[in-house]
């Protein structure tokens, strides 16, 4: 049996007494293909007539995402520099407690010394009046 994408079908008849003849006939042709390609077309054509006239953007929306993209770009400007502001005033505390332990811990320090100096002075102090009591009572004459 031929193909049926060939053009034309050949037949060979045997007759007795052995006279060959050939008949050629056009093959049937289906257009039922093309019918399907056709609806296929205009299927995709309707399709991308759907999809180009659906939605476009128009002025307003495009500027309406604009704004909404200025505004979340502040927004986050703002929050970067509010945690950048919160580190600062945290770092600037930390250095003024180091700062009130080290003039604590000075004045401390300070007092401690002047009050070893007054200790001493008095130690000195007293060591002189002793010394002054025992040289008066030591020169007082004897009657």
């Amino acid at each position: 049996m031929a193909s049926p994408k060939e053009p034309y079908v050949e037949k060979i008849v045997i007759e007795e007494p052995a006279t060959i003849r050939r008949e050629v006939a056009p093959a049937r042709s289906s257009s039922s293909a093309w019918w399907i390609a056709a609806l296929v077309a205009i299927i995709a054509v309707a399709g991308l007539f759907f999809m180009m006239s659906g939605r476009t953007a128009t002025e307003d929306a495009l500027q309406a995402a604009r704004d909404g993209g200025r505004a979340q770009a502040t927004l986050d400007n703002a929050a970067t520099q509010a945690q950048s502001a919160a580190l600062s005033a945290s770092q600037a505390s930390a250095n003024a407690a180091a700062s009130m332990a080290d003039a604590t811990r000075s004045a401390a320090d300070s007092a401690s010394s002047a009050a070893e100096r007054a200790a001493e002075t008095s130690r000195n102090a007293a060591a002189s009046a002793t010394d002054a009591a025992t040289d008066a009572s030591n020169a007082e004459p004897k009657s």
